[in-house]
Parts: C-alpha cells; sequence; structure tokens
C-alpha cells in the first residue's frame, strides 16, 4: 500500500460512519507506522452509501441483510463496479444459482480471493476491461483485422 491508498481507505472508514453506518469491528487505522488498517464491517448501510457502491480496495466490508435470493442479487448488482464477489453457504445449489445471476467478474464460494493462472480475472462494468490470466489474456495482444473484397 501507500500513503494515498491508507488514506483512501480510512477516508471511507469515516464516510459511512459520517453516513450513518455503524462499525461492528474495526473501523480505524491501526498503529500509526506502516499502512495496516483493521478489519472493518460495517452494519446499518444504505444503498447509496459509497461504502456500499464503491471498490475500496481495503479490508472492509458492508453487510446488508436481504429479504430473499433475488432482492439479494438486485442490491448485490445496483453498483456500477463488478470486480469480484464472495458468497458463503453450505447450500452449493443457491450458490450456483446466485453465481449465474451476479454481475461480476470473479464469484468465489466458502473462500476469497483464490486466484490461478489459468483461470482468467477481470471485472465487469466499471471495474475493467478484458482478462488477465487464463488463454483470455491474449485477446489483450490481438488486434482482429476484417479485409472485405469486392470481386
Amino acid at each position: 500500500m501507500s500513503d494515498e491508498q491508507l488514506n483512501r481507505v480510512v477516508g471511507y472508514l469515516q464516510s459511512g460512519v459520517e453516513n450513518g453506518a455503524r462499525t461492528l469491528s474495526g473501523g480505524k487505522r491501526r498503529g500509526d507506522q506502516g499502512y495496516i488498517v483493521e478489519p472493518t464491517v460495517f452494519v446499518d448501510t444504505k444503498p447509496s452509501m459509497s461504502i456500499v457502491q464503491e471498490e475500496i480496495f481495503g479490508p472492509v466490508v458492508a453487510a446488508i441483510p436481504f429479504d430473499d435470493l433475488d432482492d439479494l442479487v438486485a442490491t448485490a448488482n445496483n453498483t456500477t463496479y463488478g470486480l469480484a464477489a464472495g458468497i458463503w453457504t453450505t447450500n452449493l445449489s443457491k450458490a450456483h444459482s446466485i453465481a449465474s445471476k451476479l454481475r461480476a467478474g470473479s464469484v468465489w464460494i466458502n473462500c476469497y480471493g483464490v486466484t490461478d493462472p489459468a483461470v482468467p480475472f477481470g471485472g465487469f462494468k466499471q471495474s475493467g476491461w478484458g482478462r488477465e490470466m487464463g488463454h483470455e489474456v491474449l485477446e489483450l495482444y490481438t488486434e482482429t483485422r476484417a479485409v472485405t473484397i469486392a470481386l
């Protein structure tokens, strides 16, 4: 990390509290050296809050209650970003159903952040274009040309 990223994450933590979210755990920088932020769980969040809508790239989660799976998917997809999603459950059938509906480039089930060089990685929507890793990465280095001739 860097001073810039530390300040960015801490700014999100402050914004969450100022906008009415409550920290269940964490919520601040740890120590006065380095770039360590306490793992933070926010509750009492609203869909319009920046801690819900934006990619923080820090150890922060906004816990949001839901009424049913359709509500869950609609809330999760209601952002301009879609880099990754995580699902924790004992019901793998439901997990696969939800994963197929999420607009995220990576969906991890009962794990988070697991990568493999053979598996493509990249986001949906404003979380990026193209894919890193996997054979899909070759598309980043390919310029396709169509040539048409009338005879």
